[in-house]
Protein backbone atom coordinates (compact mmCIF):
# COMPACT_ATOMS: atom_id res chain seq x y z
CA UNK A 1 0.00 0.00 0.00
CA UNK A 2 1.44 3.33 -1.26
CA UNK A 3 2.19 6.35 1.22
CA UNK A 4 -0.69 8.24 -0.36
CA UNK A 5 -3.05 5.59 -0.02
CA UNK A 6 -2.42 5.07 4.10
CA UNK A 7 -2.45 8.96 4.68
CA UNK A 8 -5.79 9.12 2.74
CA UNK A 9 -6.94 6.10 4.85
CA UNK A 10 -5.63 8.05 7.99
CA UNK A 11 -7.47 11.20 6.78
CA UNK A 12 -10.37 9.17 6.72
CA UNK A 13 -10.06 8.13 10.09
CA UNK A 14 -10.17 11.02 11.71
CA UNK A 15 -12.77 12.69 10.48
CA UNK A 16 -14.91 9.63 11.36
CA UNK A 17 -13.32 9.65 14.84
CA UNK A 18 -14.37 13.60 15.21
CA UNK A 19 -17.64 12.31 14.17
CA UNK A 20 -17.99 9.56 16.42
CA UNK A 21 -16.52 11.37 19.44
CA UNK A 22 -18.85 14.26 18.22
CA UNK A 23 -22.15 12.16 18.82
CA UNK A 24 -20.95 10.88 22.23
CA UNK A 25 -22.37 12.24 25.29
CA UNK A 26 -21.51 9.70 28.02
CA UNK A 27 -17.72 10.80 28.97
CA UNK A 28 -16.76 7.41 29.90
CA UNK A 29 -17.95 6.23 26.40
CA UNK A 30 -15.86 9.27 24.86
CA UNK A 31 -12.61 7.90 26.92
CA UNK A 32 -13.01 4.64 25.67
CA UNK A 33 -13.74 5.55 22.36
CA UNK A 34 -10.76 7.89 22.43
CA UNK A 35 -8.46 4.80 22.63
CA UNK A 36 -9.90 2.58 20.14
CA UNK A 37 -9.24 5.18 17.18
CA UNK A 38 -5.95 5.82 18.55
CA UNK A 39 -5.03 2.22 17.86
CA UNK A 40 -6.86 2.44 14.65
CA UNK A 41 -5.02 5.64 13.51
CA UNK A 42 -1.57 4.76 14.74
CA UNK A 43 -1.54 1.16 14.07
CA UNK A 44 -0.62 0.36 17.80
CA UNK A 45 -0.93 -3.12 19.59
CA UNK A 46 -1.59 -1.23 22.89
CA UNK A 47 -3.47 1.78 23.31
CA UNK A 48 -4.39 3.75 26.93
CA UNK A 49 -5.58 7.25 28.08
CA UNK A 50 -5.11 8.57 31.29
CA UNK A 51 -7.21 10.95 33.64
CA UNK A 52 -5.46 13.39 35.47
CA UNK A 53 -6.33 14.74 39.33
CA UNK A 54 -5.82 17.98 40.26
CA UNK A 55 -2.75 17.58 41.68
CA UNK A 56 -1.42 15.97 38.56
CA UNK A 57 -1.32 12.18 39.52
CA UNK A 58 -3.26 9.88 37.12
CA UNK A 59 -6.59 8.53 39.20
CA UNK A 60 -7.75 6.94 36.30
CA UNK A 61 -6.05 4.45 33.44
CA UNK A 62 -8.38 3.08 30.53
CA UNK A 63 -6.67 0.42 28.29
CA UNK A 64 -7.13 -1.19 24.91
CA UNK A 65 -5.58 -4.19 23.86
CA UNK A 66 -5.26 -5.54 27.49
CA UNK A 67 -7.37 -8.12 28.48
CA UNK A 68 -9.08 -7.63 31.74
CA UNK A 69 -7.69 -11.01 32.90
CA UNK A 70 -4.24 -9.49 32.03
CA UNK A 71 -5.02 -5.85 33.97
CA UNK A 72 -5.75 -7.99 37.04
CA UNK A 73 -2.19 -9.55 36.92
CA UNK A 74 -0.12 -6.40 36.68
CA UNK A 75 -1.77 -4.98 39.71
CA UNK A 76 -2.59 -1.52 40.08
CA UNK A 77 -2.27 1.18 37.97
CA UNK A 78 0.10 3.50 36.89
CA UNK A 79 -0.37 6.70 38.74
CA UNK A 80 3.04 8.79 36.62
CA UNK A 81 6.09 8.09 38.00
CA UNK A 82 8.89 7.59 34.63
CA UNK A 83 7.99 8.20 31.08
CA UNK A 84 4.11 9.10 31.94
CA UNK A 85 5.32 11.41 34.16
CA UNK A 86 7.44 13.28 31.69
CA UNK A 87 4.46 13.58 29.60
CA UNK A 88 1.82 14.80 32.42
CA UNK A 89 4.86 17.55 33.84
CA UNK A 90 5.85 18.69 29.78
CA UNK A 91 2.29 18.27 28.60
CA UNK A 92 3.69 17.94 25.03
CA UNK A 93 4.09 14.67 22.30
CA UNK A 94 6.54 12.57 23.22
CA UNK A 95 7.20 9.41 20.87
CA UNK A 96 9.95 6.89 21.68
CA UNK A 97 11.74 4.05 19.41
CA UNK A 98 12.90 2.19 23.20
CA UNK A 99 10.97 3.01 25.90
CA UNK A 100 13.89 1.17 28.13
CA UNK A 101 16.41 3.30 26.75
CA UNK A 102 14.95 6.53 27.72
CA UNK A 103 16.92 7.89 31.33
CA UNK A 104 13.22 8.07 32.66
CA UNK A 105 12.14 4.48 32.04
CA UNK A 106 11.34 3.05 35.50
CA UNK A 107 10.79 -0.82 33.57
CA UNK A 108 7.09 -2.62 33.94
CA UNK A 109 5.64 -4.39 36.95
CA UNK A 110 5.33 -8.43 36.41
CA UNK A 111 2.99 -9.60 34.05
CA UNK A 112 3.04 -6.54 32.12
CA UNK A 113 3.52 -7.40 28.07
CA UNK A 114 6.42 -6.47 26.47
CA UNK A 115 6.46 -2.85 25.21
CA UNK A 116 9.05 -1.01 23.15
CA UNK A 117 8.25 1.84 21.45
CA UNK A 118 6.01 4.69 22.20
CA UNK A 119 3.70 8.12 21.60
CA UNK A 120 2.00 10.28 23.91
CA UNK A 121 0.31 13.29 23.09
CA UNK A 122 -1.45 15.66 25.97
CA UNK A 123 -5.48 15.96 26.04
CA UNK A 124 -6.80 19.80 26.43
CA UNK A 125 -9.68 20.44 27.78
CA UNK A 126 -11.27 23.91 29.56
CA UNK A 127 -7.69 25.10 29.23
CA UNK A 128 -6.02 22.42 31.36
CA UNK A 129 -4.69 19.27 30.61
CA UNK A 130 -7.29 16.67 31.27
CA UNK A 131 -4.81 14.02 30.64
CA UNK A 132 -2.78 12.00 28.16
CA UNK A 133 -3.36 9.49 25.43
CA UNK A 134 -0.91 6.60 24.62
CA UNK A 135 0.20 3.91 21.95
CA UNK A 136 3.08 1.36 22.20
CA UNK A 137 4.26 -1.29 20.17
CA UNK A 138 4.22 0.14 16.53
CA UNK A 139 2.41 -2.72 14.07
CA UNK A 140 4.19 -3.51 11.04
CA UNK A 141 7.49 -1.12 12.23
CA UNK A 142 10.15 -0.50 14.98
CA UNK A 143 8.90 2.62 15.78
CA UNK A 144 6.13 5.33 15.24
CA UNK A 145 6.42 8.23 12.54
CA UNK A 146 6.25 11.65 12.79
CA UNK A 147 2.79 10.86 11.01
CA UNK A 148 1.75 8.98 12.78
CA UNK A 149 2.41 11.53 15.97
CA UNK A 150 0.54 14.50 14.03
CA UNK A 151 -2.12 11.98 13.56
CA UNK A 152 -1.74 11.21 17.40
CA UNK A 153 -2.00 15.04 18.09
CA UNK A 154 -5.18 15.67 15.84
CA UNK A 155 -7.03 13.27 17.48
CA UNK A 156 -6.20 14.50 20.71
CA UNK A 157 -7.34 17.88 20.05
CA UNK A 158 -10.55 16.13 18.98
CA UNK A 159 -10.46 14.56 22.45
CA UNK A 160 -10.34 17.42 24.04
CA UNK A 161 -13.41 19.23 22.37
CA UNK A 162 -15.45 15.71 23.12
CA UNK A 163 -14.40 15.70 26.65
CA UNK A 164 -15.46 19.39 26.90
CA UNK A 165 -18.71 18.28 25.25
CA UNK A 166 -19.60 15.41 27.47
CA UNK A 167 -18.54 17.39 30.83
CA UNK A 168 -20.99 20.27 29.59
CA UNK A 169 -23.60 17.41 28.70
CA UNK A 170 -23.40 15.74 32.28
CA UNK A 171 -23.28 19.24 33.93
CA UNK A 172 -26.58 19.83 32.31
CA UNK A 173 -28.16 16.88 33.26
CA UNK A 174 -26.81 17.39 36.89
CA UNK A 175 -28.72 21.14 36.15
CA UNK A 176 -31.99 19.48 35.11
CA UNK A 177 -31.84 17.15 38.08
CA UNK A 178 -31.37 19.91 40.39
CA UNK A 179 -34.31 21.61 39.08
CA UNK A 180 -36.73 18.89 39.06
CA UNK A 181 -35.37 18.35 42.49
CA UNK A 182 -36.24 22.35 43.59
CA UNK A 183 -39.75 21.89 41.81
CA UNK A 184 -40.51 18.89 43.94
CA UNK A 185 -39.62 21.02 47.05
CA UNK A 186 -41.69 23.47 46.22
CA UNK A 187 -44.69 21.73 45.13
CA UNK A 188 -44.71 20.02 48.52
CA UNK A 189 -44.25 23.75 50.12
CA UNK A 190 -47.44 24.40 48.20
CA UNK A 191 -49.14 21.57 49.26
CA UNK A 192 -48.11 21.60 52.93
CA UNK A 193 -49.43 25.79 52.80
CA UNK A 194 -52.80 24.79 51.66
CA UNK A 195 -53.60 21.94 54.16
CA UNK A 196 -52.23 24.75 57.00
CA UNK A 197 -54.43 27.41 55.52
CA UNK A 198 -57.26 25.32 54.23
CA UNK A 199 -58.04 22.28 55.71
CA UNK A 200 -56.86 22.51 59.34
CA UNK A 201 -58.58 26.13 59.61
CA UNK A 202 -61.97 24.69 58.43
CA UNK A 203 -61.06 21.73 60.66
CA UNK A 204 -60.84 24.63 63.52
CA UNK A 205 -63.59 26.25 62.75
CA UNK A 206 -65.76 22.97 62.60
CA UNK A 207 -64.50 22.61 65.84
CA UNK A 208 -65.58 25.47 67.02
CA UNK A 209 -69.08 25.42 65.93
CA UNK A 210 -69.65 21.86 67.32
CA UNK A 211 -68.22 23.58 70.64
CA UNK A 212 -71.49 25.58 70.31
CA UNK A 213 -74.02 23.45 69.23
CA UNK A 214 -72.15 21.18 72.66
CA UNK A 215 -73.12 24.27 74.76
CA UNK A 216 -76.95 24.53 73.63
CA UNK A 217 -77.97 20.79 73.69
CA UNK A 218 -79.96 19.79 76.20
CA UNK A 219 -79.19 16.33 76.46
CA UNK A 220 -76.19 15.25 78.21
CA UNK A 221 -75.69 12.04 75.77
CA UNK A 222 -75.72 14.36 72.76
CA UNK A 223 -73.14 16.84 74.44
CA UNK A 224 -70.76 14.16 75.19
CA UNK A 225 -70.98 13.11 71.37
CA UNK A 226 -70.23 15.94 70.27
CA UNK A 227 -67.51 16.39 72.93
CA UNK A 228 -66.03 13.26 71.38
CA UNK A 229 -65.98 14.35 67.72
CA UNK A 230 -64.26 18.00 68.88
CA UNK A 231 -62.13 15.79 70.65
CA UNK A 232 -61.34 13.76 66.89
CA UNK A 233 -61.07 16.40 65.23
CA UNK A 234 -58.08 17.88 67.72
CA UNK A 235 -56.43 14.75 67.09
CA UNK A 236 -56.76 15.07 63.19
CA UNK A 237 -55.38 18.73 63.43
CA UNK A 238 -52.13 17.17 65.05
CA UNK A 239 -51.81 14.45 62.83
CA UNK A 240 -51.97 17.07 59.67
CA UNK A 241 -49.81 19.38 61.12
CA UNK A 242 -46.95 16.65 61.80
CA UNK A 243 -47.67 14.93 58.36
CA UNK A 244 -47.09 18.67 57.05
CA UNK A 245 -44.63 19.24 59.08
CA UNK A 246 -43.05 15.73 57.18
CA UNK A 247 -43.87 17.73 53.86
CA UNK A 248 -41.35 20.30 53.84
CA UNK A 249 -37.58 18.93 53.78
CA UNK A 250 -36.32 21.57 52.20
CA UNK A 251 -37.37 25.01 53.77
CA UNK A 252 -33.84 24.75 56.21
CA UNK A 253 -31.64 23.90 52.84
CA UNK A 254 -30.21 27.56 53.01
CA UNK A 255 -29.02 27.24 56.45
CA UNK A 256 -25.88 25.88 58.42
CA UNK A 257 -26.44 22.11 59.87
CA UNK A 258 -26.26 23.94 63.65
CA UNK A 259 -29.09 26.59 62.66
CA UNK A 260 -30.86 24.69 60.64
CA UNK A 261 -31.11 21.44 63.40
CA UNK A 262 -32.67 24.43 65.78
CA UNK A 263 -34.74 25.56 63.62
CA UNK A 264 -36.17 22.24 62.80
CA UNK A 265 -36.83 21.88 67.01
CA UNK A 266 -38.19 25.00 67.14
CA UNK A 267 -41.21 24.36 64.16
CA UNK A 268 -41.46 21.27 65.58
CA UNK A 269 -42.38 22.19 69.16
CA UNK A 270 -44.67 24.85 67.65
CA UNK A 271 -46.79 22.65 65.47
CA UNK A 272 -46.82 19.15 67.79
CA UNK A 273 -46.89 21.18 71.14
CA UNK A 274 -43.85 18.63 72.66
CA UNK A 275 -41.23 21.30 74.24
CA UNK A 276 -38.34 20.62 72.27
CA UNK A 277 -34.81 21.05 73.47
CA UNK A 278 -31.67 21.21 70.97
CA UNK A 279 -28.23 21.17 71.73
CA UNK A 280 -25.76 20.73 68.87
CA UNK A 281 -21.91 21.16 68.84
CA UNK A 282 -20.73 23.98 66.22
CA UNK A 283 -18.08 22.35 65.54
CA UNK A 284 -19.24 18.75 64.75
CA UNK A 285 -22.08 20.17 62.83
CA UNK A 286 -19.22 21.99 60.54
CA UNK A 287 -17.43 18.51 60.14
CA UNK A 288 -20.70 17.33 58.67
CA UNK A 289 -21.22 19.84 56.34
CA UNK A 290 -21.22 17.43 53.57
CA UNK A 291 -24.04 15.77 54.82
CA UNK A 292 -26.06 18.25 55.71
CA UNK A 293 -29.42 17.79 54.67
CA UNK A 294 -29.27 14.42 55.09
CA UNK A 295 -28.56 14.56 58.77
CA UNK A 296 -31.31 17.20 58.89
CA UNK A 297 -33.46 14.36 57.18
CA UNK A 298 -32.74 11.92 59.65
CA UNK A 299 -33.57 14.13 62.46
CA UNK A 300 -36.97 15.46 60.55
CA UNK A 301 -38.21 11.64 60.30
CA UNK A 302 -37.19 10.87 63.90
CA UNK A 303 -39.25 14.14 65.30
CA UNK A 304 -42.04 12.93 63.02
CA UNK A 305 -42.32 9.82 64.65
CA UNK A 306 -42.34 11.68 68.65
CA UNK A 307 -44.80 14.41 67.21
CA UNK A 308 -46.87 10.75 65.95
CA UNK A 309 -46.66 7.91 67.79
CA UNK A 310 -44.20 9.06 71.22
CA UNK A 311 -47.41 11.13 73.48
CA UNK A 312 -44.22 13.05 74.81
CA UNK A 313 -44.33 16.09 76.38
CA UNK A 314 -40.80 16.71 76.03
CA UNK A 315 -37.81 15.91 73.50
CA UNK A 316 -34.32 16.74 72.91
CA UNK A 317 -31.69 16.82 70.01
CA UNK A 318 -27.99 17.02 70.60
CA UNK A 319 -25.18 16.43 68.01
CA UNK A 320 -21.73 15.47 69.62
CA UNK A 321 -18.69 14.31 69.45
CA UNK A 322 -18.67 10.54 70.54
CA UNK A 323 -17.19 7.26 70.06
CA UNK A 324 -16.70 6.60 66.44
CA UNK A 325 -18.06 9.72 65.14
CA UNK A 326 -20.66 12.75 65.65
CA UNK A 327 -23.44 11.11 67.58
CA UNK A 328 -26.84 12.44 67.12
CA UNK A 329 -29.53 11.69 69.58
CA UNK A 330 -33.35 12.33 69.67
CA UNK A 331 -34.96 11.60 72.73
CA UNK A 332 -38.34 11.77 73.89
CA UNK A 333 -40.35 11.12 77.27
CA UNK A 334 -43.31 9.33 75.60
CA UNK A 335 -44.69 6.35 75.94
CA UNK A 336 -42.08 3.81 74.74
CA UNK A 337 -42.58 0.43 73.07
CA UNK A 338 -41.74 -3.00 74.34
CA UNK A 339 -38.17 -3.98 72.77
CA UNK A 340 -39.48 -5.90 69.51
CA UNK A 341 -42.88 -4.50 68.97
CA UNK A 342 -41.90 -1.55 66.52
CA UNK A 343 -42.22 -2.23 63.08
CA UNK A 344 -41.54 -0.69 59.83
CA UNK A 345 -44.43 1.39 60.38
CA UNK A 346 -43.01 3.86 62.70
CA UNK A 347 -40.42 4.72 60.28
CA UNK A 348 -37.63 3.49 62.04
CA UNK A 349 -36.84 1.25 58.50
CA UNK A 350 -36.30 4.20 56.79
CA UNK A 351 -33.95 5.89 59.37
CA UNK A 352 -31.76 2.62 59.55
CA UNK A 353 -31.78 2.83 55.70
CA UNK A 354 -30.52 6.66 55.53
CA UNK A 355 -27.58 6.42 58.63
CA UNK A 356 -26.49 3.20 56.90
CA UNK A 357 -26.07 5.16 53.31
CA UNK A 358 -24.08 7.80 55.17
CA UNK A 359 -22.21 4.60 56.21
CA UNK A 360 -23.35 4.93 59.90
CA UNK A 361 -25.17 3.09 62.81
CA UNK A 362 -28.68 3.59 64.11
CA UNK A 363 -29.36 2.13 67.94
CA UNK A 364 -32.92 2.74 68.95
CA UNK A 365 -33.55 2.27 72.89
CA UNK A 366 -37.41 2.35 73.99
CA UNK A 367 -38.71 1.15 77.06
CA UNK A 368 -42.77 0.97 77.61
CA UNK A 369 -43.90 3.80 79.94
CA UNK A 370 -40.72 5.97 79.40
CA UNK A 371 -39.93 7.34 76.09
CA UNK A 372 -37.77 6.44 73.28
CA UNK A 373 -34.06 7.46 72.30
CA UNK A 374 -32.70 7.46 68.77
CA UNK A 375 -29.03 7.25 68.44
CA UNK A 376 -27.18 7.64 65.25
CA UNK A 377 -23.39 7.72 65.41
CA UNK A 378 -21.85 9.25 62.01
CA UNK A 379 -18.67 9.46 60.39
CA UNK A 380 -16.80 12.91 60.86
Amino acid sequence: MSDHVRDRDRAELLIEAGLALASERSLEAVLQRIVELAVDITVARFGAISVLAPDGRIQEFITQGITVQERAEIGDPPTGHGILGLLISEARPLRLAEIAAHPLSVGFPPHHPPMRSLLGAPVVARGKVFGNIYVTEKQGDDEFSVDDERALQVLATQAGVAVENARLYEDMIHAQDEVRRLEVLDERERIAKELHDGVIQSLFAVGMSLQGAAALAQDAGITMRIEGAVEDIDGAIRDLRNYIFGLRPGILADRQLDQALRELGAEFEERSGVVTVVDVDATIAAQLSSIASDVVQVTREALSNVGRHAEATTCRVSLRRGVGGAVLVIDDDGRGFEEGTAGEGLGIGNLRDRVTSLGGSLDILSTAGEGTTVRAVLPL
